[in-house]
Formats: structure tokens, sequence, C-alpha cells
């Protein structure tokens, strides 16, 4: 009696942890990922490459739920309500503006960032090494860089006098990157011409209205609402025949000029596995937030070429990808 006892026992748990690992192994997370357009789909694009490296399968582990706000933070926001309210395993927002506006947006989603600005300064986290909270992620030095993008432009251009730069008065990164670029500029003998948008329509309309005689190129800073809109950007600059400096290469690809700074589907890959740790059951705020600190220098001469600009040669042997 005790045997057959003994026997029944074990054939239930034995059931019942094939029946646990059974779920587990079928259960498929869902991610709800945001960002703004443009450049910013390489992140997304770079996370799901990372999730399937780490040996997950899409549809049948995860699935990537992902919504393009097109530079419109109230498409942002609605994005992460709607995804809050659907549970999802958590939230994957990319850039800066985009993680405040999903922050502030939802109570309880966990948040995995890939942002181009500190995120400590930003209140997205309370420290690197502890954040704290329910985000965390990775961050690509985009703002930081700024100073040293016009350094290169001016190295490209040995005359350039005079850059246009387009940016969203309300967004907190776009204002310290311009304050950053006119520190540059002062440094560098680079006179500024700023033009300010709070819209798409109106980003596109100050496109529109460049003049080839208003500047010597147009200077890229960090603005999410501008990078939604970057092949607008680059084909019209490109029309006027005015070089373009970056942050990303994606941009370069398309047509623009040259990018200094992080390969965006890298660090969406290096993303994937905050993700993955806090889809299995980890804290976001006791996940590290890490900097990546690899960067390149992009040229196209297909558009130098179109624009007739010749590029200085030893500018052109320092560069990691040359467009032909």
């Amino acid at each position: 009696m005790r045997r057959k006892l003994f026997g029944l026992t074990l054939s239930t748990m034995l059931f019942a942890l094939c029946m646990s690992a059974n779920a587990q192994q079928s259960k498929v997370y869902r991610i709800g990922a945001i960002h703004q357009g443009g450049p910013f789909k390489a992140v997304v694009d770079g996370l799901r490459d990372g999730l399937k490296q780490s040996g997950m399968e899409e549809g049948k582990q995860f699935v990537l739920d992902i919504r393009d706000a097109k530079g419109d933070l109230k498409v942002v926001e609605e994005a992460a309500r709607n995804f809050e309210r659907e549970k999802v395993n958590l939230i994957y927002a990319v850039p800066t503006s985009t993680v405040t506006a999903v922050k502030n947006a939802t109570s309880k989603s966990p948040i995995v960032f890939a942002v181009g600005s500190d995120p400590v300064a930003s209140g997205l986290v309370q420290s690197f090494g502890k954040p704290g909270g329910r985000l965390t992620g990775v961050q690509y030095s985009a703002t930081d860089l700024t100073g040293k993008r016009l350094e290169i432009l001016k190295e490209m251009l040995p005359k350039l006098s005079r850059v246009v730069i387009i940016y969203n008065p309300n967004n907190r990164v776009s204002v310290e990157a311009a304050a950053l670029a006119r520190q540059a500029g002062k440094q560098l003998g680079v006179q500024l011409v700023e033009r300010q948008a709070t819209s798409v329509e109106e980003l596109r309309q100050r496109v529109g209205a460049l003049k080839a005689k208003e500047a010597d190129a147009y200077f890229y800073i960090s603005d999410a609402m501008v990078a939604s809109q970057a092949q607008f950007v680059v084909e019209t600059a490109t029309s006027k025949r005015l070089p373009t400096m970056f942050s990303e290469q994606s941009l370069v690809a398309m047509g623009g000029l040259a990018s200094y700074g992080q390969n965006f589907h890298e660090t969406g890959r290096l993303s994937a596995k905050y993700v993955q740790k806090v889809m299995t059951g980890a804290q976001p705020g006791d996940l590290r937030v890490e900097v990546v600190d690899k960067f390149e220098l992009v040229i196209n001469l297909k558009t130098a070429k179109q624009i007739g600009l010749t590029i200085p040669p030893n500018l052109l042997a320092r560069a990691e990808k040359v467009i032909r």
C-alpha cells in the first residue's frame, strides 16, 4: 500500500513538473516597442536580432508589437497606455524623449530603453549602477558627441563658417544639444543658424524653406522629431547641395553626407539582454545601465560627388565605413 501511495505521489509530482516545464516552454512574451521613426527603427531591428541570437524564436517565444510614433509624442503616450492596459510583459522605448513620455504615461509596466543622453540627468534612473524603479537599458552617446561631430564637419569643410540646426525648443535634450553646438561653434569659429519647430508640419516647412546660401551645411543635433523626418531632411538638403552631418549611419546610407556616433542596430542588439532578463523575472531597478562606447565615422562619397564636394583624404582614411 505504501509503495502504491509513494508511486502515485511520485507520478503526480513528475506530472506537475512536466506540466510546469511545458507551460514555461510554451509561454510567449509580448514586448511593446515604441520608437520615433527614421533611424530609430534600426534600434528595434537590432533588438529583434539580439533576441534571436540569444536563442529565442520570434512568434514562439516572443512577439514584438511595434509602434512608430513618427515624431509625435502624443502617439507615444497613447501607445504606452494601451500597452499597459493590455499587460504586455514590458515596454521597449527609444530615444530619450520617447522613454520620458512612456514613463509619464504608465505606472506599472517595466521599461527597457535605448537613450542618447544621460538617463540620470533626464530623471529616468537614480544611477547607472543601481537604476531603481522600473527602468533600465542602454545609453548611446548622441548628445555628448555634438562638439566632436561639429569638429569633424569643420575638418571636412575647412571653410565652414555657418551651419543650420533645426530642433524642438520643448525637447530638453535638444535644447541641451543646441547649447553644446553653440559652445563648440565658438571654439571652431562656426556660427549657428538656428531654426525651431514644435511639430512635424512646422519642421517640414522649416526644412523646405532652407536656402542654399543660408549656411554652408546642415548639422543635426539630438532631436527625435527631426530624426523621424530624416529622409525628407536628407533629400531636401541634397537638392540644395547642402552637406549634412548626422549622428547615425543609417542616415548616411539613405543619402546623408556623413555621421559620427554609435551603430543603432548594434545598440538595439546589446539591449536585448536587458529585455530577456526583465521578461524572465529580473527587476529593472537592479540591472546596471550599460554605456555603448564604440563610435564610427561614416562618409558617403556618392553624396559628396553629387553635391560637388571633395572629402580630405586623411578624413577618408579614418572613416570606419565609406559608401562609394
